[in-house]
C-alpha cells in the first residue's frame, strides 16, 4: 500500500517527503454514490466530517486505491494516480499513501518492532528495517514497546503502532481513517496532541477522518462537510462554524 524506500532513509524521509498538494475528483453512482471533489495542500490537515454513511472512509479508500473508482481523478503534487479519463490507474502499491485504519489492522503474531518492520519492505536488511523500525516507534513515544506484541498493547499503544507503521515507507500522502474511535477520552486527547506534532514534522497532506466534531475542529487546517456523497462546504474550522452553507451543514455541526 506504500511505495518502497530505503530504510536508512524511512524515518527522515517522512519529514523531507518531496510531495505537492493532494486533488481528488470522484464520481460514482454505485455501489457508493460520490460526487466530491477536494483538495489538501502539503503541510496541511484536512478534516473529513458527516454522518454515518456519508461516504467518508470510502473515499479514503479509492484515494489510497482499495476500491475501484467509476470516474474521477487523484493527482498529487505533478504526479497523477488516477484518470478515469485518461486510462491512469495506479496500484496502492505504488501510490505512496500511509493509511490508519480504524481497528489498527495490526499483524498479532508479530512484536511492535516487526508490525513496523515488515512495512519498510524486503529491499532493506532486517537489521536496517528493525532500526529504522526503531527509530519510528520511538517517534511515536513507544520506546521499550518493540518485543511486545498487539494484544500486550493498549488501544491507544496499538494505534501508535499503526501510525508508525503508515510512515514506515516515507508515504506521499498520510489517510488517518477514524483513529481515535476506538481509545478513551484521555488517550484520544494524547493521541491528538501526538498528532498535531507529527504534522508539524511532515510535508505531506493529512487527510483525517471522523465522527467527533470538535476533534475535527481542534486538529484542521480545513474542514469538509460530506453528505450523502456530497463534499457540502469547505472552509477553515472557524469560517465554517461562523458561516454554515446551509441548514444541511448547520444541523451536522451541531450548530
Amino acid at each position: 500500500m506504500l511505495d518502497k524506500r530505503s530504510s536508512e532513509s524511512a524515518p527522515d524521509a517522512v519529514t523531507n517527503a518531496a510531495t505537492g498538494t493532494l486533488r481528488v475528483r470522484v464520481r460514482q453512482d454505485a455501489p457508493v454514490s460520490l460526487d466530491a471533489e477536494l483538495t489538501c495542500g502539503r503541510h496541511e490537515l484536512l478534516s473529513l466530517i458527516g454522518p454515518s454513511g456519508s461516504g467518508k472512509t470510502t473515499l479514503l479508500q479509492i484515494i489510497a486505491g482499495l476500491r475501484p473508482c467509476r470516474s474521477g481523478e487523484i493527482r498529487v503534487g505533478d504526479e497523477t494516480w488516477l484518470s478515469t479519463e485518461d486510462g491512469v490507474l495506479k496500484s496502492p502499491q505504488h501510490r505512496g499513501v500511509g493509511f490508519v485504519f480504524q481497528d489498527y489492522a495490526l499483524f498479532p503474531h508479530l512484536t511492535a518492532l516487526g508490525n513496523v518492520a515488515i512495512a519498510i519492505g524486503s529491499a532493506a536488511a532486517k537489521a536496517d528495517a528493525n532500526d529504522a523500525a526503531a527509530r519510528l516507534l520511538a517517534r511515536v513515544h513507544l520506546q521499550g514497546f518493540e518485543n511486545r506484541r498487539p494484544h500486550q498493547l493498549s488501544g491507544g499503544e496499538k494505534q501508535r503502532v499503526a501510525i508508525a507503521r503508515a510512515l514506515a515507507r516515507s508515504p506521499r500522502v498520510l489517510l488517518l481513517d477514524e483513529p481515535f474511535s476506538a481509545v478513551d477520552r484521555m488517550t484520544r486527547v494524547s493521541l491528538r496532541a501526538d498528532l498535531l506534532s507529527l504534522k508539524a514534522s511532515l510535508s505531506i497532506p493529512i487527510v483525517f477522518v471522523t465522527h467527533d466534531i470538535d476533534e475535527a475542529m481542534q486538529l484542521a487546517d480545513r474542514v469538509a462537510i460530506l453528505d450523502h456523497g456530497r463534499i457540502l462546504q469547505t472552509g477553515s474550522p472557524d469560517e465554517v462554524r461562523a458561516h454554515p452553507a446551509s441548514p444541511r451543514v448547520a444541523a451536522i455541526l451541531g450548530l
